[in-house]
């Protein structure tokens, strides 16, 4: 296993210390979205379009200048598309063992600050929710669910459930529509992270799914996915608490 080359590739931030494995690191991976764009890659993202759609206010330029960085320092590789237009990515050998650090920091980020109350954007949330549907979690069948948040009301979005993998779509997918699903955003947040149930959430009338019973039962076993669902918060809310 080779080491990095770290001391003639460009980092952003130059700490100096080194002497220190911690600050090494930190050089690399606490950078300003990078811990963002490992953990897309984790998720399956290859593209700089998927990266992109789970980095919301990432310019393409940045993002591209970010990954030749991280080329460049061995935590990432390219390869050419059959069609010889752009490049796919992965993490190398090196950039895969930053899973670890993606967990802990997220371990650490859903027990002390999820209750911080924080804007939510209704895209990058549902994208996360279809990165935690794993294939052996999808329908048989395609389930198109259309979504309407209270406190989005000018944004629509569509969940096309399907084999190889679900998808946020903006536009109608052209399918019709199984489910209706009305929501704000911090209830559904809840409920994908695993922090109120959706029996609970919808006898409170925090989220309605209208449509067909055996599909909405389908729907649910979806929800609560998130990787950190297990990770009791230190400081719950109170719906969470009257879940």
């Amino acid at each position: 296993m080779e080491a990095l080359e770290c001391d003639t590739a460009p980092v952003e931030v130059a700490y100096g210390q080194y002497f220190c494995p911690i600050a090494r690191g930190a050089e690399i991976f606490a950078t300003r979205r990078t811990p963002i764009i490992v953990r897309n890659l984790l998720l399956g993202c290859s593209t700089l379009s998927e990266i992109q759609a789970g980095a919301p206010g990432m310019p393409r330029s940045l993002l591209s200048q970010r990954m030749r960085q991280l080329e460049s320092l061995g935590v990432v590789r390219r390869r050419a598309k059959p069609s010889g237009r752009g490049w796919f990515y992965e993490l190398t050998p090196a950039g895969r063992e930053l899973e670890s650090v993606c967990d802990a920091l997220g371990t650490w980020g859903a027990k002390w600050l999820e209750a911080v109350p924080v804007p939510l954007d209704p895209g990058v949330l549902l994208w996360a929710f279809c990165k935690s549907i794993g294939p052996e979690r999808i329908p048989a069948g395609r389930v198109v669910v259309r979504v309407h948040f209270r406190d989005a009301p000018k944004h629509r979005f569509w969940l096309l459930i399907e084999p190889p993998r679900p998808e946020v779509c903006i536009k109608p997918p052209g399918y019709d529509e199984d489910l209706i699903l009305t929501s704000d955003t911090e209830s559904l947040a809840k409920w994908h992270m695993g922090r109120i149930s959706l029996g609970h959430a919808m006898r409170s009338g925090l989220i309605a799914i209208d449509g067909p019973g055996h599909l909405v039962r389908e729907f649910a076993k979806l929800g609560g996915l998130g990787r950190f669902a297990a990770v009791a918060a230190a400081r719950p809310d109170r719906a969470t608490a009257a879940a």
